[in-house]
């Protein structure tokens, strides 16, 4: 009974702050919902969205679907054309017709904040409080649709640690044909289930997981193959963009030849340093407690690495964290992503025509900070996982020296 009354005290702690915080980010918005997101004002106020921006730009004012068009289809996986689609013929028409598409998609965005808030309530009640506390985070809420793929990636990881396992891989097949980004857990999955010798459970975690992807997918292959494909040829054809490390370094002149093959090895080479990771822990981690530095070693070699893309890596990061040093570290990194949103737009600012703004050797060097912010609590994390204890118990998994200069030890 008091566990169920304090659980009760802190979803109302939760919902009310996601609220506040909803609330608050709508407001930040409501200068470029007022002003009808004219340019440069969006960057000056650092209000832009791609909602009002892509509703009449994939013509889904003209209740157009979604991947219809072979060149002008929506450029996110289906999940996030159909929940597009389906707010664009609910929406009332008529001159202020964007207008009601930002504040229909607003509204449900809210909605989203409040469920995945209570989510991480349920996985790390301690800290939860920061997801709608996170300056970044508040004003990178109302950019794009990335709160529909993320409440179902992080249900999966609540639903994964509670073994829980076919409800978790239909949660992260909605995920990944949401916004396909968490299509990276499969890596940690992968391999908790395998060192707690689960491998038929991986097995059918892979089977349905990639089964109820495909069900979902493939209605739009069949139908409209071109418009469909129009998100994966673009993500592999396109060059390095805001945010990245890439996009940075061309700035401050310093050209990165075959660009695909270094973001390739680079990708690469983060997946290879997080099995070994992996394989140097004491104990079987959870997936709560890795997969925040997985997608943002990832996202830190990636060619785009967006503002909304926070919303992403504060939940990972909260249910990652244990102790007050690691809580220092996560507000280093949330302060280079904050300064990096005021960067972003003061540039574009400038570059759409305005009087004043960042200059691109400034906005650089920003966009390198925030990424050093984020290696910082990425090492933070990794350092104080790898100091655990080991269990008592003999049957501990061997760690990547055990596995690799120890294996024949038993052999004659």
């Amino acid at each position: 009974m008091r566990a169920l009354k304090q659980w009760s005290t802190l979803t109302k702690i939760l919902i009310s702050l996601a609220v506040l915080a909803s609330l608050l980010s709508f407001a930040k918005f409501d200068h470029c919902r007022n002003a009808n997101w004219v340019t440069p004002d969006v960057d000056i106020h650092a209000c832009y969205s791609d909602i009002p921006a892509l509703f009449s730009g994939r013509a889904l004012d003209q209740h157009q679907w979604a991947y219809s068009s072979n060149t002008n289809a929506v450029e996110y996986p289906v999940l996030t054309g159909a929940v597009m689609w389906a707010i664009a013929q609910v929406t009332p028409s008529g001159t202020d017709a964007t207008r009601n598409y930002f504040d229909i998609n607003a509204i449900l965005i809210a909605l989203l904040l409040i469920g995945t808030t209570l989510i991480l309530g349920r996985i790390k009640p301690e800290f939860a409080y920061l997801l709608p506390l996170s300056p970044a985070v508040v004003a990178s809420l109302y950019i794009n649709w990335d709160l529909w793929g993320i409440i179902t990636m992080v249900l999966a990881i609540y639903l994964f640690d509670k073994k829980k396992f076919e409800l978790s891989a239909i949660a992260l097949a909605v995920s990944i044909a949401t916004k396909f980004f968490p299509v990276l857990l499969l890596l940690p999955i992968a391999f908790i289930l395998w060192r707690s010798n689960k491998v038929k459970v991986l097995a059918k975690y892979l089977l349905v997981s990639s089964g109820v992807w495909l069900a979902i997918n493939l209605p739009v292959i069949l139908t409209t193959p071109k418009g469909w494909w129009r998100f994966y040829q673009l993500n592999l054809d396109r060059p390095s963009d805001w945010g990245s490390i890439w996009y940075s370094l061309s700035i401050l002149n310093i050209d990165i030849r075959s660009l695909n093959y270094v973001t390739l090895l680079s990708l690469l080479a983060v997946v290879t340093a997080m099995a070994i990771y992996l394989l140097e822990l004491h104990q079987t981690p959870t997936l709560a407690s890795v997969s925040f530095i997985l997608l943002a070693g990832v996202l830190c070699v990636g060619k785009v690495y967006s503002p909304q893309y926070i919303l992403w890596l504060t939940p990972l990061a909260l249910i990652a964290l244990k102790n007050k040093k690691e809580l220092f570290a996560f507000w280093i990194w949330q302060a280079g992503e904050g300064i990096y949103h005021i960067a972003i737009w003061q540039h574009l600012a400038l570059l759409s025509g305005a009087q004043f703004g960042l200059p691109g050797v400034g906005y650089a060097l920003v966009s390198i900070l925030r990424i050093a912010t984020c290696a910082y609590f990425m090492t933070v994390l990794i350092r104080s996982s790898l100091k655990d204890p080991p269990p008592q118990a003999q049957s501990a998994h061997s760690r990547l020296g055990d596995f690799l200069f120890e294996a024949g030890a038993s052999y004659p």
